[in-house]
């Protein structure tokens, strides 16, 4: 089983060595690493050139956001299975990949996913939010359930079948598919319970008052436009995160 890792970055020169560092830590090798610049200018391209890496496919190119470059990288995948590696997240340890991949092989399901840590901008080793996720059932996703987005890996046949992200979402087209694949796909899903990747707050999603607002409106099309639920799913959603924090 070969898996294509994919990141976007656009001037992360301070956190990508993290992402890149886990990377390189893992035992699995059969991995292509799809990275899709958008324009860099703080060092970041000189960064990931100077590494000379036989694994890395690298372009750099103008985009319209980080899940137009997602889809420009996943056009350029070859594996059987697409990973994602933000530029502000690592994995947790370097057995990720050969653990999926034992899991796929055990099970043939059509994703793999796992738990995920927030941990603080300032200081990796803090962990903010433990995000447990559990096992897969249609059912949840009308309650408000979802995978760690930077914890799911997918087959990419799957990606082909049922598309790629809808980049008219500017926050939210990760809800988007994954309801697409989950709930109008009915795809098979397998659970790793164990944290697989650790990603520091202060994205996209939650960056302001904002964006905040608009992410919940976007959730709320997601939901909607899969047939999911309503306002409650959003509302059980939201109330899923808060047992994340008190564990910590």
């Amino acid at each position: 089983m070969k898996f294509s890792i994919l990141t976007a970055v656009w001037n992360r020169a301070e956190t990508l060595p993290d992402a890149l560092q886990s990377l390189d830590a893992q035992s699995y090798r059969n991995f292509e690493h799809v990275v899709q610049d958008g324009g860099s200018s703080d060092g970041t391209l000189e960064l990931l050139k100077g590494r000379n890496d036989p694994q890395m496919r690298l372009v750099s190119e103008a985009d319209r956001g980080i899940y137009d470059a997602l889809n420009r990288a996943t056009a350029r995948a070859t594996g059987d299975v697409i990973g994602l590696l933000h530029s502000d997240d690592f994995f947790a340890h370097g057995e990720v990949l050969a653990r999926v991949a034992k899991v796929f092989q055990e099970t043939d399901a059509d994703a793999v996913y796992g738990d995920l840590d927030y941990v603080s901008g300032q200081d990796s080793s803090k962990v903010v939010r433990h995000w447990v996720s559990g096992p897969f059932s249609l059912g949840k996703l009308k309650r408000g359930w979802m995978p760690p987005h930077p914890s799911l890996f997918i087959k990419r046949d799957v990606i082909t079948r049922y598309g790629a992200y809808d980049d008219s979402f500017q926050i939210s087209a990760d809800y988007d598919s994954i309801l697409r694949y989950f709930g109008r796909g009915r795809i098979s899903a397998a659970y790793l319970p164990e944290v697989l990747t650790k990603m520091r707050l202060g994205g996209a999603s939650n960056g302001s008052v904002v964006r905040i607002i608009r992410k919940s409106k976007e959730d709320y099309r997601a939901v909607r436009r899969n047939g999911v639920g309503g306002a409650s799913t959003l509302i059980m959603k939201n109330a899923r995160k808060l047992p994340q924090f008190l564990k910590n």
